[in-house]
């Protein structure tokens, strides 16, 4: 059966433990565990560190496992969403040094999953980029047949905010990128962590990829997102979208969730599934977040 999980970036002051505790207690099956360096978070959402490789050793990487098994939830995958495509090289070198990090982190505790992004270099094309991808992620990716572990690549295309504009932070947006990574770095390893919200965004079919792409789903977000049409139409399509949409917890924006589980339990999807929590109507306080995290586990439970 597919497992109800939790990404924990919603909650960053919280300890791994609690994070852990707190899904449990919900219901949660599983959750992705944000695994950033320790430092100054780039952008909301982002720097959260709920295990902290530069403390961890093998046992310590033991007990995380040991943990949440005991409470009767799975770690879906060790989740770090920076831009290893970046044109700052001392930047692309950063992440790419930590995702090898999370790939053997991952492996120890017997996860076998990384979460995370391609990137993308704004300065660059489209082709330019995929030139670059190739360059950059096939040693990453032969890295992690080595150890047998997959990484799943978010469909997010980070641009949303005036800073990451033109362009984005992330390649892989779309179909026809998805088949150009698999086909120019082929592996059984490389797959997507995929999210229904961010095709929505683009006006585009957000139930046809589970389909298509069926065999390279590895893992899945549930969010979803509101579109202003009164600031769509003021703004225009090809303005940053943060002028024009919002995050929502699933329910309460436009993806129709009942259709997407739906066409996952077509293709027999077994795997993790977390809803990853982004709505600032529910960011007041600790207990509205935890208000809307549960709001959010009982609208999906109902498909799950």
């Amino acid at each position: 059966m597919m497992k109800l999980g939790l990404v924990s970036a919603i909650l960053p002051d919280e300890t791994f433990e609690q994070v852990i505790d707190y899904a449990a207690k919900v219901g949660f099956e599983c959750v992705e565990v944000c695994c950033w360096p320790k430092g100054k978070a780039v952008r909301r959402y982002a720097g959260i560190t709920h295990i902290d490789l530069d403390q961890s050793d093998d046992q310590k990487l033991a007990y995380y496992r040991d943990y949440a098994e005991s409470r009767g939830v799975k770690i879906s995958s060790l989740a770090y969403y920076p831009n290893p495509l970046d044109a700052n090289e001392e930047a692309r070198e950063v992440a790419g040094r930590h995702i090898r990090r999370l790939i053997e982190a991952s492996k120890k505790m017997g996860v076998n999953m990384v979460t995370t992004f391609i990137g993308r270099d704004k300065t660059k094309s489209v082709e330019q980029n995929l030139d670059l991808f190739e360059e950059i992620w096939t040693p990453i990716v032969r890295y992690a047949e080595e150890m047998g572990v997959k990484i799943g690549i978010e469909n997010c295309p980070m641009l949303y905010t005036k800073d990451e504009w033109p362009g984005g932070n992330n390649l892989a947006c779309a179909p026809y990128i998805w088949r150009e990574m698999f086909r120019r770095v082929p592996s059984d390893n490389l797959g997507l962590n995929y999210d229904p919200s961010h095709p929505y965004l683009q006006h585009a079919d957000y139930i046809k990829p589970v389909y298509d792409f069926k065999d390279k789903i590895f893992h899945i977000h549930f969010k979803d997102i509101k579109i202003y049409p009164e600031k769509l139409y003021e703004y225009g399509a090809f303005s940053y979208p943060a002028l024009w949409h919002s995050p929502k917890l699933p329910g309460l924006g436009g993806v129709d969730f009942g259709a997407f589980v739906s066409a996952l339990n077509d293709i027999r999807y077994q795997g993790y599934a977390c809803i990853e929590v982004e709505d600032k109507a529910f960011e007041g306080c600790i207990e509205d977040v935890k208000s809307g995290i549960e709001q959010s586990y009982r609208f999906m439970r109902q498909f799950i």
